[in-house]
């Protein structure tokens, strides 16, 4: 059976994390986010939001937490 699209962005993601350096993670979320506006077009597709959204993702967080100075935890 073919792996789900739950699966498919699960190993997507964790192949990013591993291959893909922190700061370049957000640039090439934001890339594939805009790419994905024109999947209309025959080479780019809708699928490349989702995509770039959960790459984006992995570095929005650590971002955040050291512009507002926090450490990992609650609150």
């Amino acid at each position: 059976m073919a792996p789900g699209p739950r699966d498919t962005l699960a190993r997507a993601r964790a192949w990013v994390t591993a291959h893909v350096p922190p700061g370049l993670r957000l640039v090439l979320g934001l890339l594939l986010i805009l790419a994905g506006v024109f999947g209309f077009l025959p080479v780019l597709g809708f699928w490349m939001i989702p995509l770039g959204v959960a790459i984006a993702a992995l570095d929005v967080v650590s971002l955040w937490r050291w512009i507002t100075g926090r450490r990992g935890g609650n609150g």
